[in-house]
């Protein structure tokens, strides 16, 4: 009998270390998560990099510069939202892009903070995903004109973007200073290079829009690849998708895009929408250039 209750004792304290052992662990990782606000717009990652080349976290100025733009982005909760579902969408198709011409998947962001992945009009008269004023757009290769702007074609407009930054990467030999440089221009990040004699990004004192505009793409690169742990929960079904579209190849005039898409099953909304370079009512093409233009099959 004693034997009996010695073991019964035995199981109870044993069972008790096992409950408290579980409660200390669990009270413990709470605690943990609380430190670092795991889980909220308070979170701050131990690390961070762009395209690889590490930021130093470690410098007081970079530090906070990083903190305001990640307390900022995490707790713009619709605009963060709405970029993270357009995400969904822009970058199945601008990251085989980027990836064809080497350059690193990371300058995607680049596009999230021009834009917010969307076709968008500067006071500058910078315009689409990538932002590029008119001349530029031009040297690059794209079409811009009243009656077709390539700047609004995401796949050209793309290519043309990866053509800049690798031209940057090649004067600086750096993809920090290259993002820089997208935002300050070659010209304008080089001569503070020479003024100042340093050779890294977060060595420099350029102005404040340059100043921030790589903690911007660090800041968005961090929340959209974690948003759990800035307090973001958004559902696969919530985000935006590319619908099925089919390609027509034009190598002639439209005079009447209305009358165009009608013959193509669709609406000129709809043909609009998917096809945005499109700038007039008509597509002039004396030069009998070949375009291709998307026209959804479905989702309309």
């Amino acid at each position: 009998m004693k034997e009996m209750n010695k073991l019964r004792i035995f199981g109870v304290v044993s069972l008790l270390v096992v409950v408290c052992g579980v409660f200390v662990y669990a009270t413990s990782d709470r605690l943990s998560k609380l430190h670092w606000h795991e889980g909220t717009a308070m979170y701050f990652p131990p690390t961070v990099d762009f395209a690889g080349e590490k930021a130093p976290l470690n410098i007081y100025d970079v530090r906070e510069r990083f903190d305001r733009e990640l307390l900022v982005n995490a707790n713009l909760h619709s605009s963060t939202i709405l970029i993270m579902k357009r995400a969904n969408r822009a970058f199945p198709i601008i990251e085989p892009i980027l990836a064809k011409y080497n350059v690193p998947d990371d300058f995607k962001y680049l596009a999230v903070i021009e834009s917010a992945l969307t076709n968008a009009v500067s006071p500058s008269g910078a315009k689409g995903f990538w932002q590029f004023l008119p001349d530029t757009a031009r040297e690059k290769g794209l079409e811009v004109n009243d009656i077709v702007d390539e700047r609004y074609h995401l796949e050209k407009s793309t290519e043309a973007a990866c053509k800049y930054l690798l031209s940057a990467k090649e004067k600086f030999g750096s993809w920090t200073l290259a993002a820089a440089s997208y935002n300050g221009g070659m010209n304008g990040v080089g001569k503070k290079i020479d003024e100042q004699m340093v050779g890294n990004y977060y060595d420099l004192l350029l102005t404040d829009e340059t100043s921030r505009y790589v903690f911007r793409i660090l800041a968005l690169k961090e929340i959209m690849k974690n948003p759990n742990q800035y307090g973001f929960d958004i559902s696969k079904q919530d985000l935006y998708e590319n619908l099925p579209t089919k390609k027509v190849e034009i190598d002639s005039s439209i005079t009447d895009l209305a009358q165009f898409a009608k013959t193509q099953g669709v609406n000129y909304k709809i043909l609009k929408l998917h096809n945005p370079w499109l700038r007039d009512k008509k597509l002039e093409n004396k030069n009998k250039k070949k375009y291709v233009l998307e026209i959804p099959t479905a989702g309309y």
